[in-house]
């Protein structure tokens, strides 16, 4: 680590490296220097000496435990053969239905909190959807409306008009112009699957 050379910033993060030994050559040097012209790193200095000091003290002090001379064999041959943490698949079963019953019961609270949040867009959609389908159908329902009154009167003019019967031969005959290449085609297609 190295000291920077700005008087004005401390070197507040070198300190815990200074405590550790971690320094060395110049940057040893110059922490050393600073530290008495710094009240506020000879303090930071001080405060952590004495926390180090006390945690020494603290696990220093603790008595030992005495373990058995065979405590590691025994405790590798327990781990070895003792079969008891190994799970039944009852056990297992039971503990995936608690989850399933878990996550059921919190999806049905967050989802009862978050009510608004969640269905309030989902039934806007929906209305939104249905009015569309609604537009749609009322569309489709007058044109059919429409062509049916359309058919009406000229089927009118054709019985009641003095040139009736030719105009619905010519009617016939117009559609069946229009229909014909489609026959042809359709003709051409199983033509070619056969």
């Amino acid at each position: 680590m190295t000291l920077t050379a700005d008087k004005n910033i401390c070197p507040r993060e070198e300190i815990a490296a200074y405590l550790d030994g971690e320094l060395s050559g110049v940057a040893l040097e110059h922490f050393e220097a600073h530290v008495p012209e710094c009240s506020e790193c000879a303090g930071e200095l001080r405060s952590q000496r004495q926390l180090l000091c006390t945690l020494d003290a603290a696990f220093s002090g603790s008595s030992r435990i005495k373990l058995p001379d065979n405590f590691t064999r025994v405790v590798a041959t327990h781990a070895a053969h003792n079969l008891r943490g190994l799970r039944e698949k009852s056990e297992r079963r039971r503990a995936l239905q608690l989850c399933a019953l878990l996550a059921v019961t919190a999806f049905a609270l967050l989802g009862a909190a978050s009510g608004g949040l969640v269905l309030q867009p989902a039934r806007n959609s929906f209305r939104i959807f249905a009015r569309l389908l609604e537009v749609l159908s009322q569309a489709v329902l007058e044109a059919a409306e429409g062509f049916a009154i359309v058919g009406r009167m000229i089927g009118r003019a054709a019985v009641a008009g003095p040139y009736g019967f030719g105009a619905v031969i010519a009617f016939v005959f117009i559609g069946s112009i229009f229909l014909l290449p489609r026959l042809i085609a359709s003709y051409h297609r199983t033509q070619i699957i056969e």
